[in-house]
């Protein structure tokens, strides 16, 4: 699943024909997709609040998300049985989305993408409780290298005064990655039966909803004085009609929103995950490098390990429960004669 946008690569492939190499250039258009659009809001954080940026990305996204649903199943297919289901997750996305893109606002672009990575290792730890799972030593000794890699990148023997942005900030986008796994682990145990369009229409609705929202709460700036927190300004800043330039980089991302649901969906029906789900930690090398090029930020030695640790842990995790699956798969069944 994009963590971000909700997509549900945890659902089984079509009967369509396992397709690698068109799987494999979706998915790879689908993280740098997904790149640009963090480069962008990070790139337009000085200037507009998040929930303006959200409300003109999801309102665009939405309506051409519109005509992706006419080809599955039309107007019926929103139609659900779980409707509390849908918010809820909708909810969780939301979260996962503000709190990486407030992280965005003050952090360089790499370090906010590779705290985030570790949400394949949350998935793997909250699978214990919520589902029951069994895992071994070796994916928990995984998981805990990853998480010795994000407690780096937090820095904690520095004090706070001599940190570029505040622990709390520090900690956003290892929320944002929390909360997309609960997300996930909860559309694996309850299930969503709906098409890519339907599931993405409920996402972008939310998006819209509680941006709204904010706009009617914060939407002229009178919170915004009270905050000298970039990531605060950026939430509770006032609107701003876009001029100019900005108002093709705001349409540019709804069109990226909803290439980026339409690519990842794609790519989890044309082949499985164990094809497609390693290639989007491609995503890691493209922060960097636009953090390099747009920002010039450069990671210094703490995130350059952290990336390392959390890289390394989440390719072992994924390749090590591909291989338990395989092994379950080919183990005989016992019966009883």
């Amino acid at each position: 699943m994009d963590s971000r946008n909700g997509i549900d690569k945890g659902a089984p492939m079509t009967k369509a024909s396992n397709s690698a190499g068109p799987a494999i250039a979706f998915v790879l258009l689908g993280v740098l997709c997904i790149s640009l659009n963090d480069m962008l809001i990070k790139q337009l954080s000085s200037g507009y609040p998040l929930h303006q940026i959200v409300f003109f990305r999801s309102f665009i996204a939405i309506l051409i998300t519109l005509v992706f649903l006419q080809f599955e199943g039309g107007w019926a297919a929103l139609r659900t049985e779980r409707p509390w289901l849908h918010v809820l997750r909708g909810i969780l996305v939301v979260i996962a989305n503000m709190s990486f893109f407030l992280a965005l606002a003050v952090l360089p672009l790499a370090d906010v993408t590779a705290l985030f990575f570790v949400a394949p290792l949350f998935i793997t730890l909250l699978s214990i409780p919520l589902l029951g799972e069994k895992v071994g030593p070796l994916r928990l000794g995984a998981v805990l290298v990853g998480f010795i890699g994000v407690v780096i990148m937090q820095r904690p023997w520095e004090s706070s005064d001599s940190l570029t942005a505040s622990r709390i900030v520090l900690l956003l986008p290892v929320l944002a990655a929390f909360t997309y796994a609960l997300n996930q682990l909860m559309t694996r145990k309850l299930g969503v039966k709906a098409p890519a369009s339907t599931l993405a229409i409920y996402i972008q609705g939310t998006f819209l909803i509680v941006s709204v929202l904010f706009f009617l709460g914060a939407g002229d700036g009178r919170f915004a004085a009270q905050f000298d927190n970039p990531s605060m300004q950026f939430l509770l800043r006032a609107w701003i009609w876009p001029e100019g330039g900005d108002r093709l980089v705001l349409l540019g991302m709804g069109v990226n929103g909803a290439l980026i649901g339409y690519c990842l969906s794609q790519a989890y029906r044309l082949a499985d995950a164990a094809t497609v789900a390693p290639f989007e930690y491609v995503g890691l090398p493209l922060a960097v490098f636009w953090g390099l090029v747009i920002f010039g930020d450069l990671p210094t030695w703490e995130v350059w390990t952290g990336i390392a640790l959390i890289l390394a842990s989440g390719l072992f995790v994924f390749f090590r429960e591909q291989a338990k699956a395989k092994q379950t798969i080919k183990r005989p069944v016992a019966r009883r004669h």
